[in-house]
């Protein structure tokens, strides 16, 4: 190899070699507090009703409807409020309070007609499915929209159980969405 050869070479890996750590060292530059959580995860801002929360993406506040279930409604100005429904807004605000880690999975659709971001919701710090949760514990049915259903088939295993052992709503209301003063013993 010659000495012109040899120098060429020698410059063309420097600039190689500071090209590599340049690439390696943008990946460690400090992110700020706000971008500091990994893509689709968010935190918990507050509990709007049983399968609806606000949290917080990157410093903005999202409003978040949980897909493949329904809770008695509870702030919707046109209907009364609903058999259980208080409760089912009182345990989610149990399972997430204010400032909870939450990992967000979307389906086939990122938004409703409403605006609000749809997703199966997990937390982060011991991966409970939130959304299971409130099926499993009597506090919602399912509600399967399509295109929205990757889940529509382990969601309603969760809620057939809760109704056939009589959880939650399924044994304190007449039906799903009886208004809350119904009530129970004048089953037939």
């Amino acid at each position: 190899m010659t000495a012109v050869s040899c120098s060429h070479a020698v410059r063309l890996l420097f600039v190689v070699f500071a090209a590599c750590v340049a690439l390696t060292l943008s990946g460690c530059q400090p992110r700020s507090a706000a971008t500091s959580r990994p893509a689709g995860t968010a935190l918990v801002v507050k509990v709007v009703d049983g399968d609806t929360l606000d949290v917080d993406i990157d410093g903005s506040t999202v409003r978040v409807r949980l897909l493949g279930i329904d809770t008695p409604e509870t702030v919707d100005q046109n209907r009364p409020v609903q058999c259980f429904g208080h409760e089912a807004s009182a345990y989610l605000a149990q399972l997430l309070p204010k400032g909870t880690a939450v990992r967000l999975e979307r389906d086939a659709e990122a938004r409703d007609r409403y605006g609000r971001l749809l997703v199966y919701l997990y937390r982060i710090d011991d991966g409970l499915f939130v959304n299971a949760a409130l099926l499993e514990g009597g506090f919602a049915t399912t509600l399967s929209i399509a295109p929205n259903t990757m889940r529509a088939r382990d969601l309603e295993v969760l809620r057939l159980q809760s109704q056939r052992d009589k959880i939650g709503l399924w044994g304190a209301c007449l039906a799903f969405g009886s208004p809350i003063d119904a009530a129970p013993t004048t089953r037939g």
